[in-house]
């Protein structure tokens, strides 16, 4: 609309009765949201953007396209915008991601969230998997002082599978064989006394000490007390590398003694367990392949990691190199 036309319709707005207000902020409001977002992206890539390609940062612009400017590498002469070479690439509907993002912040299953922002619900699943992907990535470069460390476990699940490598189980259902078994995935989750928190999917049955080492190994300062249960894997792991480590006997009934360092317990990281295990129980079960993104959205809820919609944004436009 050229600038005179604008002027006029401009000037008529106060003349319009209520509902026809309602009718023009309701066609306004997509736009809103695709321009808050755009320009949200923008400033994010905007102190680092470089070629995707072959990461020179010398580029010109070279037009738009859905919504975004486009740049030209200099070097390579590839074309690329400010979501190449992030999750969110190639997906529309960008007006309404900050609605969406903040109903990961509200924790809401697939099809409340597609009725909310109005999207179908397989766009609103994969959206949730595109958007926690560098969330998930997010995590303490090192756990200090005493160190909790404790796994819990969940019935595998193969959710939204085509095929099934057992037969099918009905809402769920229960572990073919008793106590700790290979049909149940393992969770390690250690966490210091400051509540930086680390977790990781090891894999299904016992937890090893080989485990250990792949995942908790490489975060765990050296002069740390790691704490845990009588687990012989935690033994093993700590007598190998010389790690101050201390157990709670939990069958015989001890949950905290008193040691040099302080109170020795378990009891941060079991608590930990169980918040990860009752919000689980709003999504009626989850993919056992998709594990490593929940325990990433749940960290970033538990430890105010990620506090509002435009914060969500930015990570998940950022570019990572991992």
């Amino acid at each position: 609309m050229k600038a005179p036309r604008f002027k006029r319709w401009f000037a008529n707005l106060p003349s319009l009765n209520g509902p026809q207000r309602r009718q023009v902020l309701d066609a306004l409001h997509p736009a809103a949201g695709l321009d808050q977002v755009v320009a949200l992206i923008a400033q994010t890539r905007a102190p680092g953007r470089c070629c995707p390609s072959c990461g020179n940062e010398r580029c010109h612009r070279h037009g738009f396209a859905n919504d975004l400017q486009r740049f030209r590498c200099c070097l390579c002469g590839r074309t690329f915008n400010d979501l190449s070479g992030t999750p969110l690439a190639r997906l529309r509907l960008k007006g309404k991601w900050l609605a969406y993002s903040q109903v990961l912040l509200d924790s809401l299953p697939v099809r409340k969230a597609a009725d909310r922002v109005g999207v179908h619900r397989n766009t609103a699943f994969r959206w949730r998997h595109r958007f926690l992907q560098w969330v998930k990535l997010d995590r303490p470069a090192s756990l200090n002082g005493i160190v909790e460390a404790d796994e819990t476990f969940l019935l595998e699940s193969q959710k939204g599978s085509r095929t099934l490598d057992r037969p099918a189980r009905r809402r769920g259902g229960r572990a073919t064989r008793r106590g700790i078994s290979r049909k149940l995935d393992c969770i390690l989750v250690a966490r210091d006394r400051n509540g930086r928190t680390l977790d990781a999917v090891t894999g299904r049955g016992a937890l090893k000490a080989a485990q250990l080492e792949r995942d908790l190994l490489p975060r765990l300062d050296p002069q740390a007390l790691l704490v845990s249960d009588s687990n012989a894997a935690y033994r093993a792991f700590a007598r190998k590398h010389k790690i101050a480590h201390e157990t709670i006997n939990l069958r015989a009934g001890v949950r905290v003694k008193r040691g040099l360092a302080g109170a020795i317990h378990v009891q941060n990281v079991n608590a930990y367990h169980a918040r990860f295990k009752a919000w689980l129980l709003g999504f009626r079960g989850v993919a056992s392949r998709y594990l490593s993104n929940y325990l990433g959205w749940r960290w970033a809820l538990d430890g105010g990691r990620v506090t509002s919609p435009e914060q969500l944004m930015r990570i998940a436009t950022s570019v990572i190199n991992r």
